[in-house]
């Protein structure tokens, strides 16, 4: 009889979640459809390992259990929990069944990292070649510019759209499936009248990348749902599953949903967790409806088990939370009830402008900090990433160290991007893209002669040997011949990868250091790419898994390194979600921002801001301020000018979610008037100015 004991410190909830289905006689566990609702800080992470370790405990193999994460950290999270949970259930103190996990729980990651791995194995099925090149969003924005150009699109008269936003509106229409005139019209109006060109342009960009043998990440999907459509595949591929787990379920698409409904068309194995709650990515063409809709999609219905004991937040920061999600229409309504008890009631904090938001903002940091609650257990949080710009200023200009999340990643880094580069074009010598920014590293290699020099080698089969018959006109011979000898080498099948990222970096040095200044401060980039690369066990699993799901920038963004043990936190709700902090600070709780005035058009676009004002309120474990200008001062005027207008409390500060709050106000320094200019314990300040006007004369 399978052991218990790694089911007593769940709650009843969360045990139900776990064991749901029942034992097969011999081995195994059979269970339909599930859906777990986990509201913010219920311990959903430990509740999907638990039920991962509750499966290999009845003697699933691992080696068939399916997780699908959106990160590859995530997965790997998942990994060492379920193999604790299960060595410790086991009383295993080395090896054993809790090994096997470690081992064999080999198809978890994200969803484009697994559909990778599924395309590789099942490209002869597609027409597809399996050692195609995944394409990050920078290559796959060149490579749109260049058609754009091509086209001659670029040059017309009336603005056309730039790359980046005809990626996004491409990326847009084939995660949603919509037609491209919908999509135009519900996100790009101001496109619609590029409707003919756009499908033009788009046909060309997937034209080029099948010549190429390129994937971007959209493909991932796109050819796996293709892939799934064919009744006999996706059978196929579905009996290599006993059971398909699914974390941040209120984040996948329609196309992601669709793959896993062909997967498992009946449910059997499948169980999905999330909180529609924190459905926040609709830019990135997440659907909510696919958690919404979940269980209606199964005859009978998938069984629902809710999460709402929090062990994150105090009940008083809670109470704001369910307070603002009490009033949303469509909803799985779940009310989060804390461990912790009442704690610290939050406050809706009143100020006339912004600069008075930085003043409290750092008046309370450093009030927190003197109260034993590090700068780095505090965050200030806020809607877009300008908003706080001001508040950086005054953060700067009393010295208090900071970092803020959101902006470039490891691989935008431009020195980064040229030594991947190398890796990817010995990969796929087909792969364009990656040859065009190698060539142009060679001096006198323009984009002219880069662009002939791919022409001369696909001319001759595109090979290295072919290439190798090109002439530079103005590149040295040595370095010509030397970038030849170097892709050559890594091109060889039976070159081991150990040490092919050490050889690029080689021969990438000399240039490296002519192209970049400070190239020192550089360095630490090429140092983890090259550890990095140790932890995989080929050149392609390492460049796609990189591309995929890459690292943070350092050094782009880092600037001069601090020694500052401590920090405060800055982030814009969207990079914080899955974080927590002892203290929030919550900027520009005004309609405007909550909800952003670009999402006023449509009811669900309200909503989705309502989710994203929840999301910031539940990062909070102990104390939460919500902060309220008053007035905003137009920008576009002289210095002296105090033109402003005044912002709207938010629509979601409704009567009752006030009553979850304190009120306050806070007058900052910049407020002239008796009070600012008379100083504490001193007589007030006065200037006969009669008396020097009667001295004059």
């Amino acid at each position: 009889m399978a052991t218990t004991a790694h089911l007593d410190k769940l709650n009843a909830a969360q045990r139900k979640a776990v064991t749901h289905g029942e034992p097969l006689p011999e081995k195994g566990f059979a269970s339909g459809p599930l859906l777990i609702l986990a509201g913010a800080g219920t311990g959903k992470t430990d509740t999907l390992a638990h039920r991962v370790a509750h499966l290999v405990i009845h003697g699933v193999d691992p080696a068939r259990i399916l997780m699908l994460t959106f990160t590859r950290r995530a997965a790997h999270e998942m990994r060492r929990r379920a193999h604790e949970i299960t060595k410790q259930a086991l009383k295993e103190s080395m090896g054993g069944v809790s090994a096997t996990i470690s081992q064999r729980l080999a198809w978890a990651g994200t969803f484009h990292s697994i559909g990778n791995r599924l395309l590789r194995h099942y490209a002869g099925h597609l027409q597809l070649d399996p050692h195609f090149s995944v394409i990050d969003r920078g290559d796959s924005a060149d490579l749109m510019d260049s058609l754009r150009a091509e086209l001659g699109l670029a040059a017309r008269d009336q603005r056309f759209p730039r790359k980046d936003t005809c990626l996004a509106i491409y990326s847009n229409r084939v995660n949603t499936r919509a037609p491209l005139k919908e999509t135009l019209e519900r996100h790009y109006p101001w496109c619609l009248q590029w409707e003919t060109e756009l499908t033009a342009l788009f046909r060309g960009y997937v034209e080029q990348k099948q010549h190429a043998h390129l994937l971007d990440y959209d493909d991932l999907l796109l050819y796996w749902h293709g892939m799934m459509s064919e009744a006999r595949l996706a059978q196929h591929i579905g009996a290599h599953f006993d059971h398909v787990l699914v974390d941040e379920y209120q984040d996948t698409n329609r196309l992601q949903a669709e793959i896993l409904h062909a997967l498992k068309p009946d449910g059997a194995g499948l169980t999905v967790v999330g909180d529609d709650a924190q459905a926040i990515y609709s830019f990135r063409a997440a659907a909510v409806e696919n958690i919404l809709g979940f269980a209606q999609r199964f005859q009978p219905r998938a069984e629902v088990v809710a999460l709402a004991q929090n062990y994150r937040s105090t009940q008083q920061v809670l109470d704001v939370a369910n307070a603002v999600m009490g009033e949303a229409p469509r909803e799985q309504r779940k009310y989060l009830l804390s461990v912790r008890g009442q704690g610290t009631r939050p406050r809706a904090v009143t100020v006339d402008e912004l600069q008075t938001q930085a003043e409290y903002v750092r008046t309370e940091v450093l009030r927190r900090r003197e109260a034993n609650v590090p700068l780095r257990r505090q965050a200030v949080l806020f809607r877009s990433a300008s908003h706080s710009d001001v508040l950086e200023v005054e953060l700067t200009k009393h010295k208090i160290p900071y970092v803020k999340y959101g902006g470039l990643r490891f691989l935008e880094a431009a020195h980064v991007k040229d030594l991947l580069a190398v890796l990817r074009w010995a990969d796929n010598p087909r792969n364009s893209l990656a040859a065009f920014r190698v060539l142009q590293l060679l001096p006198g290699m323009g984009p002219v002669n880069a662009a002939a020099a791919i022409e001369h080698m696909e001319t001759g089969g595109n090979t290295f040997e072919a290439l190798a018959g090109f002439k530079p006109p103005q590149t040295h011979e040595i370095d010509w011949r030397r970038l030849i000898e170097l892709l050559r080498a890594l091109a060889d099948p039976q070159l081991p990868w150990a040490g092919q990222v050490h050889q690029a970096r080689e021969w990438y040095q000399k240039h490296f250091e002519r192209i970049y200044e400070h190239f020192h401060t550089r360095l630490g980039d090429l140092d983890q790419l090259e550890h990095l690369s140790g932890q995989y066990p080929s050149r392609e699993r390492f460049i796609t898994e990189l591309t995929l799901d890459p690292p943070h920038a350092t050094s782009d963004l880092a600037g001069r390194p601090s020694l500052e043990e401590d920090y405060l936190v800055l982030s814009t709700i969207h990079s914080a979600k899955g974080m927590e902090w002892d203290t929030v600070y919550l900027l520009n709780v005004v309609d405007g921002s909550f909800p952003s005035e670009f999402s006023t058009g449509r009811p669900e676009l309200i909503e989705e801001e309502r989710r994203l004002l929840y999301v910031a309120l539940t990062r909070a474990q102990n104390d939460l301020a919500l902060v309220m200008p008053l007035k905003f001062h137009l920008t576009q005027q002289s210095r002296q000018g105090d033109a402003h207008v005044y912002g709207g409390r938010s629509r979601f500060m409704t009567e009752k979610v006030l009553k979850t709050l304190d009120a306050a106000i806070f007058q900052g320094s910049s407020r002239l008037g008796e009070d600012a200019l008379q100083g504490t314990g001193e007589q007030q300040l006065t200037v006969d100015v009669g008396a020097r006007l009667r001295d004059m004369w």
